[in-house]
């Protein structure tokens, strides 16, 4: 049986890179993103690269827990790996219909929505693997203003935030799934540049290969299929103080549940 795997944010610099990594392996890869025309693009220049590449796309808006749902009860079958790499940083605050932050809603809790629509697809699969995609780049959380109404709104502190929380709800899911045979780790990317450095004012000094280079290894290397709730950089396991705060972690996952009611 073939491997199934998503990659959200599959269209931009990193996550093109991951999605051709991945199906290089032999996965069959589904590209989601809220740009249609962007994935039937990355699909078609991927293929130009892999022609044997197993890839399909789904069109949805990753800020909207709707929409996801709507995604995994269209799912068929098993899936065997999920990569969350979907970020956004516009400059200036924007909310979603639902009026959620944007980049609370797409960089935290959409994650948060992607691993509870798609575990059950996962439980007891070979091998299962979740990738969280987040950054070095990381701190900061404010649980008492996350979504910015009353402090001042600054894309690189909401950045930041965003990915501590990435790291956290990675340490969180690791303790709840394991009983599923489902692994969950986290990872910082390269620096490449990309629309999310350049919305933060950065540049980067990697290619999109090289920064994904560690998402991909911990979605395919059977060096890590035994590791669970950890984070990397660089294909290297590193320390991480926001994912021992074992309160914090618990925190934030009844406040992401809070979103809509849904929980482990």
């Amino acid at each position: 049986m073939t491997r199934k795997a998503v990659v959200t944010g599959a269209y931009g610099a990193i996550g093109k890179a991951i999605v051709q990594g991945i199906a290089g392996y032999g996965l069959e890869v589904i590209l989601a993103g809220r740009d249609e025309g962007k994935l039937q693009r990355t699909v078609s220049a991927i293929r130009k690269r892999l022609p044997d590449a197993l890839l399909g796309y789904a069109a949805l808006d990753l800020s909207r827990e709707k929409e996801i749902r709507e995604f995994s009860e269209a799912w068929e079958g098993p899936l065997h790996v999920l990569v969350n790499n979907v970020a956004t940083c516009p400059r200036a605050r924007t909310e979603t219909p639902e009026g959620i932050e944007m980049q609370w809603a797409a960089n935290v809790l959409g994650y948060y929505w992607m691993i509870l629509s798609f575990a059950p697809h996962m439980k007891e699969q070979p091998d299962a693997r979740i990738v969280n995609v987040a950054s070095y780049w990381a701190g900061g959380l404010n649980f008492g203003d996350l979504e910015f109404t009353s402090r001042y709104y600054d894309n690189d502190t909401a950045y930041r935030q965003s990915k501590q929380a990435n790291r956290m709800l990675s340490a969180g899911f690791a303790k709840r799934l394991q009983s599923d045979g489902i692994k969950v780790n986290v990872c910082h990317p390269g620096d490449v540049i990309s629309k999310v450095s350049s919305d933060l004012g950065y540049g980067g000094s990697e290619t999109p290969e090289q920064g994904a280079d560690t998402p991909v290894w911990l979605a395919t290397s059977a060096e890590v299929e035994n590791l669970n709730g950890h984070y990397f950089e660089h294909r290297e396991k590193r320390p991480c103080p926001f994912m021992s705060d074992t309160r914090g972690v618990e925190r934030l996952l009844e406040v992401c549940a809070g979103y809509s009611g849904r929980q482990w």
